[in-house]
């Protein structure tokens, strides 16, 4: 019995729901905005603003300015210590553990019943619906998805809620049900120690009918050559000879692409990426032969977009969705359903199309590299490496950049460590294409690098295999949704991986 066949309608009567980004954006987002005024009114913080008498998009910017972690970290201190109905006016128990800001190691995001159910949740069905809609042969119910994610444990150690990754957030409180369709098990799962996680999961996984992966691209890839090693396969179809799509996010998945090709050698297998944050469910790939994500709209989240020659401005020009431009990078502002206002979140997109409006992500407000003007970005960064590694037959498993501001010969460059999977015959050969590919993509860079005046060809140091594991695990950010920063404006992080390396 094909059980994909008998369930999946249930997921295509929501598509008829988002064909309706086509032809009615504003309505929808407009909605939202007002449902999202009138829950919260008489919290503490719609009663500051007064949020009864907003009337329109021009009211709640005029009124509301825009936020940062710094601006909110009080109230959501006050929520980690039990007071309600600050924010948003259901129960806030459940605190989503971020990467930090410049004064704090991690952010702590608030996360309610609501935003569970109507933005997260309601994005993973999506991304099986709009899957489905790619693949109708799909028999993605046949066996088990494996979701790789993170671990909580109390918060301030006491009884008034709890802290972790999105991801184990996601995990504790999914619909039993969905524990049937998915491995491994809960208490592996939430397993706290990465590297024993690792072992645990590839255990327990091995003999089971995985149909599809959901993860982070590089930890997902831990685990897949774990289990290739413990399996003694070439390939992880050997091992689950059903597997059919792995949903990734959280990084850019360029500089895994030609290391799955390797772990995976399958002609049906796809790939499908997802922009599941710890503040919200923002987008999901609508068609597997365009690397944009549609969008979602109609979630708990009204969005905002904020140009990039705003973002450091102490009042930024903000615009709802119908405002925004092709192909012009923009800091995305949210509201949402757990208490989030007018917020920065912090990464940077530019919009593909319009009706529907899909996007790419093009980087971080401040992971960037405009030492000298520059304005380097990591979608710049993703394309330089990826035309460096189709030159040279190179496969990079992790990377980070910064400027040298000035060496002992008064010289300014860029340098980028590397960690090679595969590494290129001449690391020369690969700085000079990754270089060039810099100043196509990026005029700014291009003109800095002008005759080598204002900046020098970027330098690389190649990195010893595990500095970028040694790194996280020295800053105990192993596993979940940690991350490396691809770029930086300043050597904090480059120098002390230099000491690594060493």
């Amino acid at each position: 019995m094909d059980v994909t066949k008998i369930i999946k309608p249930i997921f295509n009567a929501r598509l008829k729901e988002i064909d309706l980004y086509d032809s009615q954006p504003g309505a929808i987002q407009q909605k939202v905005l007002s449902k999202l005024l009138a829950s919260a009114a008489n919290t503490e913080w719609g009663k500051k603003y007064d949020y009864k008498s907003i009337k329109s998009y021009d009211d709640y910017k005029r009124r509301v300015p825009v936020q940062t972690y710094e601006d909110i970290k009080p109230y959501v201190k006050r929520l980690r210590n039990g007071e309600q109905n600050i924010l948003w006016p259901s129960e806030i128990r459940w605190f989503a553990k971020s990467s930090g800001t410049t004064n704090d190691k991690s952010k702590f995001l608030p996360i309610s019943k609501e935003s569970l159910k109507d933005i997260h949740y309601k994005g993973g069905q999506d991304v099986v619906s709009l899957y489905f809609r790619q693949n109708p042969g799909s028999k993605f119910f046949s066996g088990k998805g494996l979701i790789l994610g993170g671990s909580h444990r109390p918060n301030f150690n006491s009884r008034h809620g709890l802290v972790g990754d999105l991801s184990a957030i996601l995990i504790q409180n999914v619909n039993p049900l969905v524990n049937l369709i998915r491995v491994p098990s809960k208490e592996v799962a939430l397993m706290d120690e990465w590297e024993s996680k690792i072992e645990a999961i590839a255990n327990s996984t091995i003999s089971a009918n995985v149909t599809n992966l959901s993860g982070v691209p590089s930890w997902m890839l831990v685990l897949i050559k774990r289990i290739l090693d413990k399996t003694g396969k070439n390939t992880l179809e050997e091992v689950w000879p059903n597997l059919e799509v792995f949903f990734h996010g959280g990084v850019a998945f360029t500089p895994y692409r030609e290391q799955y090709k390797q772990v995976i050698q399958s002609s049906k297998m796809n790939y499908v990426e997802t922009y599941n944050a710890s503040e919200g469910y923002f987008g999901t790939q609508s068609d597997l032969s365009d690397p944009a994500m549609l969008l979602m709209i109609d979630y708990g989240i009204f969005y905002e977009f904020i140009p990039m020659e705003e973002v450091n401005n102490e009042n930024p020009k903000t615009y709802c969705l119908e405002e925004v431009e092709l192909n012009k990078n923009y800091a995305i502002v949210i509201s949402t359903s757990c208490g989030l206002w007018r917020y920065m979140i912090g990464d940077t997109v530019k919009f593909t199309s319009k009706y529907p409006y899909k996007f790419v992500i093009t980087g971080r407000t401040k992971h960037f590299i405009n030492a000298f003007g520059e304005e380097l970005i990591v979608d710049n960064a993703e394309k330089g490496l990826a035309k460096a590694c189709a030159a040279t037959g190179a496969q990079v498993i992790d990377y980070s950049a910064a400027p040298v501001f000035m060496d002992e010969n008064a010289k300014c460059r860029h340098q980028w460590m590397i960690e090679f999977a595969k590494r290129p015959t001449s690391i020369d050969h690969f700085a000079a294409i990754l270089d060039t590919t810099l100043k196509e993509v990026n005029s700014d860079y291009e003109a800095k690098r002008w005759k080598d005046i204002a900046l020098q060809p970027l330098e690389i140091i190649e990195a010893r295999k595990g500095l970028f594991h040694d790194w996280l695990a020295s800053k105990g950010k192993l596993g979940g949704q940690n991350k490396i920063p691809r770029l930086s404006n300043t050597r904090e992080y480059i120098d002390q991986m230099i000491e690594l390396n060493k």
